[in-house]
């Protein structure tokens, strides 16, 4: 237990020290949703027909939208949560290395979150408050580990640049300071488990609808 307690105090001041670029990301998600939300609810032709299109194109290629069209929803989800840990958010964490190049794909990718809250039908799912719900919660359930890795990862770009005192010391390859390179593993070992979670409630919540 004590050793438990330890490595959780760790991976807390993993996430404080990174605190900064983890709330801009969480923070470009949150504008580009409202953008996306707005110009779908606002009858955008452009916001609706390209949601219409990823919609269609993900039902045909999506690994996890291929499951629960099958009724694997459990399946579905691993899918969805493997896609999101390894495909979705490492390229992005690594990017962040850079500091400024995953924002505009942050902020892409929370377009698109905030264009499918309308169904196929160009109804809102805010008209419910069970579809509602269920729409907002996936959509926090998601943009927190995503915000925890990509911020993460933006947090090694800044350490190396301007470090702060805890990584001021060892480097790896003689240009990422080790500790912030631990701290970004210290906050996937945060972000893992959310992923896990976002995608359980997304594909086996009886509240989509």
């Amino acid at each position: 237990m004590q050793r438990i307690a330890h490595e959780m105090s760790k991976i807390a001041q993993a996430i404080y020290r990174a605190r900064l670029p983890i709330l801009t990301i969480a923070g470009v998600y949150a504008v580009a949703i409202f953008v996306g939300l707005l110009m779908v609810h606002g009858g955008n032709s452009l916001a609706l027909d390209y949601r219409d299109k990823l919609v269609g194109d993900a039902a045909k290629r999506d690994p996890a939208a291929i499951e629960r069209s099958r009724g694997n929803n459990l399946s579905a989800a691993v899918k969805d949560f493997a896609g999101n840990l390894i495909i979705g958010s490492v390229p992005k964490a690594i990017m962040g290395m850079a500091v400024i190049l995953p924002y505009p794909w942050v902020a892409y990718q929370g377009w698109i979150g905030g264009i499918v809250s309308v169904r196929g039908d160009h109804s809102s799912r805010l008209n419910n408050p069970r579809s509602a719900a269920y729409y907002l919660l996936t959509l926090v359930l998601q943009i927190v580990p995503y915000s925890l890795a990509v911020g993460g990862g933006v947090n090694v770009g800044i350490s190396l640049f301007r470090p702060a005192k805890p990584y001021q010391g060892e480097k790896f390859a003689r240009i990422f300071p080790k500790e912030a390179l631990r701290d970004l593993l210290r906050i996937y070992a945060a972000a893992t488990p959310l992923f896990f979670l976002a995608s359980l409630w997304e594909f086996l919540s009886p509240w989509n609808i």
